[in-house]
């Protein structure tokens, strides 16, 4: 069968690679044609079977209103794009991976083309724009839902879904970042042996710009205090970014391109912009701090909108913070000072973050949620 994946972000191109190898082993004769990254190209090339990459996602990633308003003419240009591809190519099913302003325009286009539409990773319409649900009953004849408090809000709303667990478990699992010696770790990246601060400014260039300033400042202050002036910093560069996305950094910061697990299971603590990076901290168990700040327009709006408590999906899973949240204006490198010295010397502080991480994981289920999600979304092409 012929299969049409679209991810448009980091995390996405991570789900997607670990359901294309999924599909490859369900579907003898998957023909694959994506939107994505170079995890899920990775895969491709692995069984080279199929069409294989249609345009790497990091090429037009944006995120929130002001930044789509700006960028809105590229984003209009890349969806019809899109859709010539599919009528061209016309798969058995189009999948897509979280990324809702895109695919929503894509999921509607596809079904009225008469072409058969799944969604993994549901759009978070819990949160904020819950009139969409009237699209996704519409528009997609299956759901694929990864967070088990979706369960409940998806039936009361009446829409059927497929729940197979979390697949960030088998990700972050599965991976050799979390086997390797902490010796073995540092000597390959050059990095000196001293105790380290990850950083983690996300995977968006708009995202980049805006948390390193922080993020800088953060560690100068850091750096300054005589008990921490051992302390280095690394920043866990994004797949794709280069060293000149994250500016001037000065000697006691280092940069790592490719092994963010790494990075965050050897760190000390962690300094996060929000996203799929902090759910995977608190699986590999790093101490956490949270930071997120977006233009004041989508801020705003979003204030307005948003129906939840927390922006981190770990927190959201336990109804409760795990992690402090520092939004908007509270994001100064002053006040992560306070909290990442608080993670790094307060034992029962930390012991009550692990005790929550245990909780999150439990929470989200056991190991083998891609291979699930293939296998039903096999069947369902099937008629099973």
């Amino acid at each position: 069968m012929k299969y049409y994946l679209i991810a448009g972000e980091a995390s996405g191109d991570l789900h997607g690679s670990n359901l294309m190898r999924g599909l490859y082993a369900r579907d003898p004769e998957a023909d694959i044609r994506f939107w994505g990254g170079g995890l899920m190209d990775a895969v491709f090339q692995e069984h080279q079977q199929g069409s294989g990459l249609v345009r790497d996602y990091r090429e037009g990633a944006v995120m929130g209103i002001w930044e789509v308003f700006v960028q809105a003419r590229k984003l209009l240009r890349r969806v019809r794009s899109c859709e010539e591809d599919i009528l061209a190519w016309k798969p058995d099913v189009v999948v897509l991976i979280d990324y809702p302003g895109f695919n929503f325009r894509i999921a509607e286009f596809a079904h009225k083309a008469g072409f058969k539409v799944f969604w993994y990773i549901a759009p978070k319409v819990w949160a904020s724009r819950e009139s969409r649900i009237k699209k996704l009953k519409a528009y997609v004849d299956r759901l694929f839902i990864v967070f088990p408090f979706e369960t409940g809000y998806f039936r009361r709303k009446g829409i059927d879904f497929i729940y197979k667990g979390n697949p960030l478990i088998d990700a972050v699992d599965r991976s050799p970042a979390l086997q390797e010696p902490r010796e073995a770790f540092l000597t390959r990246h050059g990095l000196p042996d001293k105790p380290f601060v990850a950083l983690l400014a996300g995977s968006r260039s708009g995202e980049i710009k805006t948390m390193m300033p922080v993020l800088a400042e953060f560690a100068a202050r850091l750096h300054q205090m005589p008990q921490y002036a051992d302390f280095q910093f690394v920043i866990a560069a994004a797949p794709g970014r280069t060293p000149a996305d994250y500016g001037t950094i000065p000697g006691y910061v280092h940069l790592v391109s490719g092994d963010t697990y790494g990075v965050l299971r050897h760190a000390r603590a962690a300094v996060i912009n929000s996203g799929t990076a902090s759910l995977e901290a608190a699986l590999i168990g790093t101490p956490q701090v949270v930071g997120y700040k977006i233009a004041w327009l989508t801020y705003l709006v979003g204030r307005i909108i948003l129906k939840i408590k927390y922006i981190s999906l770990a927190n959201l899973v336990i109804d409760r913070p795990a992690f402090k949240e520092l939004l908007q204006n509270y994001l100064t490198g002053e006040n992560l000072v306070v909290e990442v010295e608080r993670l790094l010397e307060d034992g029962n502080y930390r012991a009550r973050m692990a005790a929550d991480y245990a909780e999150v994981r439990e929470k989200l289920g056991g190991t083998g949620a891609s291979d699930a999600v293939a296998e039903a979304m096999v069947a369902e092409l099937k008629g099973r």
